[in-house]
C-alpha cells in the first residue's frame, strides 16, 4: 500500500489551521502597529473566533519554496515599487498633464487560487495599478493601470504581469508550473 496515513489529512488541515491563525494573529498585531502580550492574545481569539465562524476551505499547496527564485522575486518587487513610485509621483507633479488610464485583461499561465491571489496582491501593492476584477475561472486578471496612451504601452504592461508571475511561480510554484510560465 503507498500514500499517506490516514490522518495525513486530518494533519494538514490541522496544519494549515494553525498557520491561519498565526497570520491573522500576525496581521492584527501589525495592525494596532505594536507588539504587546495583550495584542497577541487578542488577535489569537479574534483568529479563532474568525476560524470558528467561517471554516477555511482545503488548501493544497503543491508548490515548493524556492529561497533564490524568491529572493530574486523580493529584489524585483521592491525595484517595481521604486519605479511605480517615482512615476506616480511624476504624474503627481507634472501640471497640465492629464494622465489617461486604461483596464488591461492579463491571462494568467497558471490559474491556480494561489498564484492569482499572490499575482494580484502583488501588483495591487505597486502604486499606479489596482486590481478591479478577477475571473477565476479563466484566470484573468482585470488591471487598472494609471498613464496608459496606447496598445503598445498597455501590451507592455501586460507582459510586465506576465513576468511578475513567472517570478512568483519560480519562487512558490509546482515544477509544471514553472514550466508553464517559462515557455514560449
Amino acid at each position: 500500500m503507498t500514500g499517506a496515513p490516514p490522518d495525513a489529512g486530518r494533519r494538514t488541515r490541522r496544519a494549515n489551521t494553525v498557520v491561519a491563525l498565526l497570520g491573522m494573529a500576525l496581521v492584527w498585531i501589525l495592525l494596532w502597529g505594536t507588539f504587546s502580550w495583550a495584542n497577541l492574545l487578542g488577535g489569537l481569539v479574534v483568529a479563532g473566533v474568525v476560524l470558528l465562524a467561517f471554516p477555511l476551505p482545503p488548501v493544497v499547496f503543491g508548490g515548493r519554496l524556492r529561497p533564490l527564485p524568491l529572493l530574486r522575486f523580493v529584489a524585483w518587487f521592491v525595484r517595481d515599487l521604486f519605479m511605480a513610485s517615482v512615476q506616480v509621483a511624476w504624474l503627481a507633479f507634472r501640471f497640465g498633464h492629464t494622465p489617461r488610464s486604461a483596464i488591461i485583461g492579463v491571462r494568467l499561465r497558471v490559474g491556480t487560487d494561489l498564484n492569482l491571489t499572490l499575482t494580484a496582491e502583488a501588483l495591487s501593492l505597486l502604486p499606479g495599478s489596482l486590481i478591479v476584477e478577477v475571473d477565476r475561472d479563466a484566470g484573468v486578471l482585470y488591471v487598472h493601470v494609471i498613464d496608459v496612451h496606447d496598445r503598445v504601452q498597455a501590451e507592455h504592461f501586460r507582459q510586465d504581469v506576465l513576468a511578475l508571475e513567472a517570478r512568483i511561480v519560480a519562487a512558490v510554484g509546482a515544477p509544471d508550473e514553472v514550466r508553464r510560465t517559462t515557455e514560449r
